[in-house]
Order: structure tokens, then C-alpha cells, then sequence
């Protein structure tokens, strides 16, 4: 039975409980009192509880707030990947690098294949890892990265956007090598890697291989020197398969033929 004194030190404690404004133990405290009233929980066992309810709510606030500092493309993990799919993918080796280690050692990732075989995929995959993790990730494309830091030379805020580009311990730059670069765009893009050598993590994608890459960044000596950044503590990983993108294009209009075949047929 709930006497007058129960009821007082109740409203005070979910009243302290608002003032430090922990809502997820304010909603989970009435269930944790009457389980520690019923002897369903010892009195330590419920605020261990109430306050284990408040920090992983705490927790999920955070993670939301990396994922979307982020800006990932989309939700993908490493088990969305359908490496049987897709046997040009090393799968022991992503599934060791999504243990994180590399980034410990600010190492880097070069994802090296031909359109649609998933290489965005599995970057995005092994970033949202890092943020799971507690890592501050960003993801950008090398082109978007180069169009901001265009605009921030041009509105003389440079060194700032620079320190954007440096501050996660994870930067993925995708699409790297799509376009060739004009001189100031692969001379920006030196900066970034330049900036993060032996400090932070980059995983990069691109579809042309690395024998390729004076070409596409328009100068084989900036070309060397990125590569020697990004490769002195990096791994390279090439997907030679078929196109994983295509494959599930094909799987939809299969079901889509299927579909309409059964309508007719009705």
C-alpha cells in the first residue's frame, strides 16, 4: 500500500529526475517501483536499472547524432553485403577490417572495381561501424569535397573547411578518379589526404585502377604522392566480379515479370 510519505518522495524524485531532464528513467520508473515493491527487484538492482535505461537512451541520442553528422547515403552494414553474390569481394578481409582496427592505426582503405559492384556499399557499410563504435565518420564524394572546399576559398574560410574535412577520425571520399580533375580540384584533394597522412583514417572509392590515377587526377606526381600517403598504411581492395547493382536490378525485374505474368494468367 502506497502511504502519504511513498507518494511525496516519489513526485521529489521524478521531480529531480525531470530538472536533470532524463526522460527515459522518468518513464521507466514507475515500472522499476513496483517490481522493487513486488521483490521482483532488489532496491540496487531497480536503480542500477532506471539509470542503465538513461544511459543507453543517452547513448542512441549520440549515435543518431553521429549518424547524421555522417550524412551516410543510406542505413547499409556489412551484412546487407550478399558476398556470394559477389565473389570478388575478399569477405574474410571486410570483415576483419570492420573490427576497426585500421582506423586505431589511421590506416586507409582503397576500394578499387568497376561500376556496381558494391564498393559504395561496403564503404558506407565499414562508416557506419566506426559511428556504431563511437567514431566521428563523414562521407562525402570527391567531387563534393572539392566543390566545398572551391566555395570556401572563394568566401575566405579555407583553413576552416579544411579542419571539417580532418576532424573525423574516418573520412570516406567516394567516387575518387569519376571525373579528371582540373589543377585546383586534385590539388584540393592532395590537401585533404595530405592533412589526414598518419592522423586520421580515408576510405576512398574508385572504379579505375591505381595504374590509372595520374591520369585521372592530371598530374603523375600528385598522383604519386597521394598514393604514397594512402597506401604507406593502407590496404587495396579490388572487386573484379560481376555487378552487384545489375544483379539487383535483374532480381526486380524478374519478380516485376512474374508479378504481371500471374495477373494475366488470373
Amino acid at each position: 500500500m502506497t502511504t502519504a510519505n511513498d507518494a511525496a518522495a516519489y513526485q521529489r524524485l521524478r521531480g529531480h529526475l525531470a530538472y536533470l531532464k532524463l526522460n527515459a528513467a522518468i518513464e521507466a520508473l514507475p515500472g522499476l517501483l513496483d517490481a522493487a515493491r513486488d521483490g521482483q527487484l532488489t532496491a540496487l538492482d531497480a536503480l542500477e536499472q532506471l539509470m542503465g535505461t538513461e544511459a543507453a537512451a543517452a547513448e542512441a541520442r549520440k549515435l543518431a547524432s553521429r549518424l547524421h553528422w555522417a550524412a551516410l547515403p543510406a542505413p547499409w552494414r556489412i551484412d546487407d553485403y550478399d558476398f556470394s553474390a559477389q565473389p570478388g569481394a575478399d569477405e574474410h578481409l571486410i570483415r576483419d577490417l570492420a573490427a576497426l582496427r585500421f582506423i586505431d592505426e589511421a590506416a586507409n582503405i582503397v576500394f578499387i572495381g568497376p561500376p556496381g559492384v558494391g564498393k559504395t556499399m561496403l564503404s558506407v557499410a565499414l562508416a557506419r561501424a566506426a559511428a556504431e563504435a563511437g567514431h566521428k565518420v563523414l562521407f562525402t564524394t570527391c567531387e563534393d569535397m572539392t566543390r566545398r572546399l572551391r566555395r570556401a576559398i572563394a568566401e575566405h574560410r579555407f583553413p576552416s573547411a579544411l579542419r571539417f574535412l580532418t576532424t573525423p577520425r574516418l573520412l570516406v571520399i567516394d567516387e575518387l578518379g569519376y571525373r579528371i580533375l582540373d589543377e585546383e580540384a586534385r590539388s584540393l584533394l592532395f590537401e585533404v589526404i595530405n592533412a589526414r597522412y598518419l592522423k586520421g583514417s580515408i576510405i576512398t572509392t574508385s572504379h579505375v585502377g591505381i595504374a590509372s590515377w595520374a591520369e585521372r587526377l592530371g598530374d603523375p606526381m600528385l598522383a604519386a604522392a597521394a598514393l604514397d600517403r594512402l597506401l604507406h598504411k593502407g590496404v587495396i581492395i579490388g572487386i573484379d566480379g560481376p555487378s552487384y547493382r545489375m544483379r539487383a536490378h535483374q532480381q526486380r525485374a524478374d519478380t516485376l515479370r512474374k508479378a504481371a505474368g500471374a495477373g494475366l494468367s488470373t
